[in-house]
């Protein structure tokens, strides 16, 4: 029988173990005090990803009969958007369900500053985007200003940008491009601002832990303990995600303006996990889950979907690391870092909100999913999520509105 290899090198179950065994290898890697950790998967599945479809995909784009895997990389991308959505589900819903207890303190005591944070956070990024267009005359603006929404690695955020143009706008590419380049960057520089931040601005990460937990015991909220799981653990968890699921989907009408949004499939899993893990029963459902169970399905989920990011996105950010895409990439990189420091400063400094809780908060302000599991992984403590949560709304409305004022206002900037 002979080996097939480049059919087993393509499958995506075997890339995302891949990716996934040598990203946590990668991630034991110390330098100082710094190491990726988990977030190794990405790295490992952006070089994977970019080999995969270099080598196995590329050579056949104009081939009239690609061989089988060749096609489903061509049509699908090196893994499916369905392993994307299955791990993301997973390892949100796991998280959101294990910071729950703690969800109404967080907004009893944080609940209008998340709020605004989140709106403000994603303003910031639309302004720097916008100052960007005229100084980079040498790129397409489109472009420019599509890399606010991988800045801040928001698809919803593309799909309000692609709306205010006509369904056959000749710009509409250079946005998705702008997008698809500034996606990864994004997600690293998110990662990489979490985990730097407290050594640049001197945090002692374990006295705002301690603080915060003990906060939350005067507040009668015993911090991650153990709670009994139950027979029912699994289906409530399927529920939870398919109520979440199903919530993301709901329309909601904001004026002739704006028109109708949604939460999306993140919003929708982590306000219905919070909010079903906070009130902790329904009838004879128990939402109060073993925190054993739930932290293993957090490890291997958070483990990989990173690896998927990296394999989905890894053959264009690579490949955007030179000519006019490098300037995409480094634009990306600026609005993302400087985003994260005016949410940090105002967080820090002017609400004077704990960093165990702002780390949290700033990855809910950007969006950012991989950069809640960088935050989780670097503070060891799950309960990071619920800052996530708090500002993820008006984050995600912030991008749809900021998405349809950037791109309405572009043509008069160009005039």
């Amino acid at each position: 029988m002979r080996f097939e290899y480049a059919s087993f090198l393509t499958n995506p179950i075997v890339l995302i173990f891949l990716a996934s065994v040598t990203g946590l290898l990668l991630g034991h890697i110390k330098i100082g005090n710094f190491k990726l950790g988990k977030s190794g998967s990405l790295f490992s599945g952006l070089m994977l990803g970019w080999f995969v479809y270099n080598n196995f995909a590329l050579p056949y784009e104009q081939a009239p009969s690609p061989p089988d895997y060749a096609s489903r990389i061509l049509e699908q991308g090196v893994v499916s958007q369905d392993y994307f959505s299955l791990t993301l589900i997973l390892f949100i819903a796991a998280s959101a369900l294990l910071a729950a207890k703690g969800f109404g303190y967080v907004i009893k005591r944080y609940g209008i500053r998340f709020l605004f944070l989140g709106f403000f956070m994603t303003f910031v990024g639309a302004l720097l985007s916008y100052i960007a267009v005229p100084m980079l005359t040498g790129l397409d603006p489109y472009a420019v200003a599509g890399t606010y929404n991988g800045a801040l690695t928001s698809s919803p955020g593309l799909a309000s940008a692609l709306e205010v143009l006509s369904p056959d706008s000749p710009q509409a590419p250079m946005i998705s491009f702008g997008y698809a380049v500034g996606y990864a960057p994004g997600v690293i520089m998110t990662i990489l601002a979490i985990q730097l931040i407290p050594a640049f601005f001197r945090i002692n990460v374990q006295s705002e832990k301690k603080a915060f937990k003990d906060d939350m015991r005067e507040a009668g909220i015993e911090s991650e303990g153990e709670t009994c799981g139950t027979t029912l653990d699994m289906m409530s968890f399927a529920i939870v995600c398919l109520c979440g699921f199903l919530l993301g989907f709901v329309q909601i009408y904001l004026g002739p303006t704006i028109g109708f949004i949604n939460l999306g499939m993140t919003g929708g899993i982590v306000i219905t996990a919070l909010v079903l893990g906070y009130i902790g029963r329904l009838g004879s459902l128990t939402f109060k889950f073993s925190e054993n169970l739930l932290r293993v399905i957090q490890e291997i989920a958070m483990m990989f979907f990173l690896a998927v990011v990296g394999l989905r996105s890894g053959f264009d950010t690579i490949n955007s690391l030179s000519g006019a895409g490098a300037a995409l990439v480094l634009i990306t990189s600026v609005i993302t870092l400087l985003t994260i420091l005016v949410g940090y400063l105002l967080g820090r400094h002017l609400f004077g909100i704990n960093w165990f809780m702002l780390a949290g908060a700033l990855c809910g302000g950007m969006t950012s999913t991989p950069g809640l599991s960088a935050a989780i992984d670097t503070f060891k403590s799950n309960e990071i999520a619920a800052g996530y949560g708090a500002a993820y709304p008006t984050a995600l409305l912030g991008m749809i509105i900021f998405n349809k004022l950037l791109f309405a206002l572009l043509p008069a900037l160009l005039a």
